[in-house]
């Protein structure tokens, strides 16, 4: 059993069944986990450097896994073949290097049969969100947790044939501030969550207000520069700080 709260939510996210590959696996420990509840009937663990990826070669044999669990070492997507995987996990990397391996691997045709992804970005989770979206996945779901005073964002994309549609509805529909712009709209959905947006769970909550405060003081400093161009950046920052505070304060609403 896992004793991270934030792999046990990622975990919870791979349907039944799924063959499922965990890119930058490091110990392997979610492999591990979703062969040994019985989720996933074999999983494949990749990881580019060899200190992790021989720690998961021995923790997957301490599980008496070798035989379901085949850990490769290769950057990204490369330690898999087209249709070798349905589902694919990334976790504990900023959101510009998932999505460089999604890119990667998605020109290389490492997507072909993958239907699921389970994406859990550090940082950037906007980047995610909207590469997802310019490449047609529906974004199924997403949460938040906090674990060891550090917030993390999941998102769950599914490949399904009404994407576009369902995605226009998630993304447009009724904005999060009536006072935006349906571009200022859809920029704050992909960076807030619009799941989290709407129903802001506490954590969400907690995030958001840690963030404010590194915002404004950053605010603070570019108000120490006389230039133009510091004057043009310190407006755009207090204009964001504004939205971000008017929608942790607006009234919880149901995604429409």
């Amino acid at each position: 059993m896992l004793n991270s709260k934030r792999l046990t939510a990622i975990a919870d996210y791979v349907a039944e069944g799924a063959r499922v590959a965990d890119i930058g696996s490091d110990h392997a420990l979610l492999p591990i986990e979703l062969v040994s509840r019985g989720t996933c009937p074999s999983a494949i663990a990749g990881e580019v450097n060899d200190g992790p990826l021989e720690a998961a070669r021995r923790g997957i044999a301490a599980a008496g896994l070798g035989r379901v669990i085949n850990a490769r070492k290769g950057n990204g997507l490369e330690v898999l073949q087209p249709g070798e995987a349905d589902t694919v996990t990334i976790a504990g990397m900023g959101g510009a290097l998932i999505v460089s391996i999604l890119e990667a691997g998605r020109e290389a045709g490492k997507l072909e049969g993958v239907s699921q992804l389970v994406l859990q970005p550090n940082v950037g989770e906007e980047l995610v969100r909207s590469w997802l979206l310019e490449q047609g996945w529906l974004l199924a779901e997403e949460s938040i947790l906090e674990e060891d005073g550090k917030y993390y964002e999941i998102v769950h994309a599914l490949r399904q044939a009404d994407a576009g549609a369902r995605n226009e509805a998630i993304y447009g529909g009724e904005p999060l501030l009536s006072h935006l712009t349906a571009d200022e709209d859809r920029q704050l959905k992909l960076k807030l969550g619009p799941y989290l947006a709407r129903s802001k769970p506490s954590v969400f909550i907690e995030k958001w207000r840690s963030e404010l405060r590194k915002m404004k003081r950053i605010e603070a400093q570019i108000g120490q520069s006389v230039t133009e161009d510091a004057s043009k950046r310190r407006a755009a920052m207090a204009k964001e700080i504004r939205v971000i505070e008017e929608v942790l304060e607006c009234t919880q609403t149901d995604m429409s």
